[in-house]
């Protein structure tokens, strides 16, 4: 048979290359990468395109660093422009090589000290609590943001458990933004939790779900306590629907998947996948009855 050759052009390659790796699941950013420069045999592109899809993965999910004993999230709440980052608790700005994994360009980042800042401090002491409480290895950052003269806090919370062993990856993180208004406040909130399982079947999982809700603002310590119940009850009730939704979700595919899978010629473990799961799901249960639409993809 004749040998087929197609010509991809370096604009198209370019655009697969960057579409590949701001798609990998949480905690396989490198993984594929390497996957990806087997088979592009370019160092130079896979570098260049690389650091551009590894700041994007880093923003998207919420990844942690370590700076002097410190946990900070880089978002897109903290970030300076060129790729750069800052920290308000080590007052330190940088860059995140993810591909090398290293911290570059170390600089010293200036903080107003003025209310809102202590209201920024007042409010991440009383997340971390909570976070601590609930999540096994949980990480919480809490930012300043003007935006059109009007003080925000935004509130990131992230926890990971990678098991490459076990075959399977998991992460919990929600962001909460709320504006510095005396009375009353407005809290706009995303909980997201992506897991993926690929030992026997590739089984992705991406559950998200929007919250808004008012906040009474009487003083510094009554909102921060008050804020840190109200992402606590939300992120219970959303965990307590993630589980009831996936155990029905498992439910209903046992009686779809009949018969033995292409590839591997064996049926979906799902209470194995549900039991994991749990060690995904952080915090602790809360208690409402509720459901929501899991969207779910699995590839044989």
């Amino acid at each position: 048979m004749e040998n087929l050759h197609y010509d991809v052009s370096e604009k198209d390659k370019e655009k697969a290359i960057q579409n590949l790796l701001t798609q990998a699941p949480p905690g396989e950013f490198i993984n594929s990468f390497d996957d990806i420069s087997l088979l592009v045999q370019d160092e130079k592109l896979m570098r260049r395109h690389g650091e551009w899809a590894g700041n994007k993965y880093c923003k998207k999910y919420f990844v942690p660093l370590n700076i002097d004993g410190h946990q900070v999230l880089l978002a897109h709440h903290n970030e300076l422009g060129d790729h750069r980052f800052f920290d308000s608790h080590t007052r330190l700005s940088f860059k995140f090589d993810v591909l090398e994994n290293q911290l570059k360009d170390i600089e010293s980042h200036g903080v107003l000290r003025n209310e809102a800042e202590c209201l920024r401090m007042v409010v991440s002491y009383a997340l971390k609590i909570y976070v601590s409480k609930h999540f096994p290895s949980g990480n919480c950052n809490v930012l300043r943001k003007t935006i059109r003269n009007k003080e925000f806090l935004i509130a990131c919370i992230e926890d990971h458990h990678y098991k490459a062993s076990d075959y399977w990856n998991g992460l919990w993180k929600s962001k909460w933004i709320f504006s510095i208004t005396p009375f009353l406040t407005q809290v706009i909130g995303s909980i997201y939790v992506k897991a993926h399982f690929y030992k026997q079947v590739n089984f992705h999982l991406d559950i998200s779900k929007d919250v808004q809700d008012c906040l009474d603002v009487v003083n510094q310590a009554q909102l921060a306590i008050g804020f840190a119940k109200f992402v606590e009850e939300q992120e219970n009730k959303f965990q307590a629907a993630v589980i009831e939704e996936f155990q029905d979700l498992a439910v209903s595919l046992k009686r779809i998947l009949r018969r033995d899978l292409p590839v591997t010629r064996t049926y979906i473990d799902w209470q194995r996948i549900v039991n994991d799961m749990k060690l995904v799901m952080y915090p602790r249960l809360g208690y409402i009855n509720y459901s929501q639409n899991a969207l779910c993809h699995w590839i044989t």
